[in-house]
């Protein structure tokens, strides 16, 4: 079992985004000495919680202090780019860390309809034009644009020797089927979709297959982990993240992720109380032993390539220690 990371860079109770931003390189570090496939970061914007609006820049670092692990975004939001910028960017990118970047594209605001407008002006327009940008950010990678159209003379440079592996990031059947389409790999965020995800990798690689014979699709699959010592523990810790998403929805406290303690202690309505155990279906937790076999149970599912983790505690030392743990179990067999 292949495992990734996927990195939101939350900003925990008492914690500076400077400290969130350290954290983020720290883990990338430890994933590369782990041995996880790659690391992802992704895009948010005018959220007070997480630290990066910009997956560009922080890949430029996280490279730097990495020397094996593949990095990319866990996902450029295109609606809000022109192709030709993206292309540069991670063409630079590639050319300083060959063999090693992944652009994953999404095209989910990642923030509020106001951050939205300041960013790219009408959103909704902006995705009805998803499926044309997409393509223009290929022909870019591949420079096969015909010889009369306007882009033809340009290339996005410098060009790689190896160019950024793009991915097709999503939560729906439509975004897994717009990906088979292309004949690009997928990843499915189960972490945050209530739909019917072993379907949805399912009609995406039978897609995929009709479309592309001579290719063979990649199915990521990204979940909510977190994983300790003891269960016990491990439920605790969960408690951090699950109160952080309920005072999120309904605007209070500062946006960042609380400390156990106010979790334990914080005064829950019988609604609270009941979207918390609807929340916790959603999220694995637990030893090693009992993480692995939830995660043996997904694969049987969906008989995934590959799964990111993607895990959020109080503590940026017990977020560590989840990895850590995770790969002492899966990957020190591997």
């Amino acid at each position: 079992m292949k495992l990734s990371i996927l990195d939101q860079s939350p900003i925990s109770t008492g914690q500076t985004p400077q400290e969130a931003l350290d954290a983020s390189v720290d883990l990338a570090r430890l994933g590369d000495e782990l041995g996880y496939t790659r690391y992802w970061i992704a895009e948010h914007h005018d959220f007070s919680g997480l630290a990066c609006p910009n997956p560009d820049v922080m890949l430029g670092i996280i490279g730097s202090h990495t020397e094996r692990i593949r990095v990319g975004a866990g996902a450029v939001l295109l609606p809000h780019y022109k192709p030709f910028r993206v292309a540069e960017t991670y063409n630079l990118l590639a050319t300083l860390y060959p063999g090693r970047i992944d652009l994953g594209i999404g095209r989910a605001p990642g923030g509020s309809a106001e951050a939205s407008m300041a960013l790219s002006g009408n959103f909704l327009e902006n995705v009805r034009q998803m499926p044309d940008k997409l393509d223009e950010l290929l022909r870019f990678f591949r420079h096969d644009f015909a010889a009369d159209d306007m882009y033809a003379k340009i290339r996005p440079t410098p060009v790689p020797e190896m160019p950024p592996q793009p991915w097709m990031l999503g939560t729906s059947e439509k975004s897994a089927l717009a990906a088979a389409e292309k004949g690009l790999p997928y990843t499915f965020g189960k972490f945050m979709s209530d739909q019917d995800g072993p379907s949805i990798i399912k009609s995406y690689s039978e897609k995929f297959a009709e479309q592309h014979p001579d290719k063979t699709p990649e199915k990521i699959v990204t979940v909510s982990v977190i994983c300790a010592e003891t269960s016990e523990e491990a439920r605790d810790l969960a408690l951090s993240p699950l109160l952080w998403s309920i005072q999120r929805d309904k605007g209070e406290g500062d946006g960042k992720v609380p400390t156990v303690s106010e979790a334990k202690s914080y005064d829950y309505s019988d609604e609270e109380k009941e979207k918390l155990q609807n929340m916790k279906r959603n999220l694995i937790v637990g030893n090693p032993r009992e993480v692995k076999q939830q995660l043996d149970q997904l694969q049987s599912e969906y008989q995934a390539d590959e799964w990111m983790i993607v895990t959020i505690t109080h503590s940026y030392e017990a977020r560590k220690k989840s990895y850590e743990l995770l790969a002492q179990e899966i990957l020190s067999d591997s």
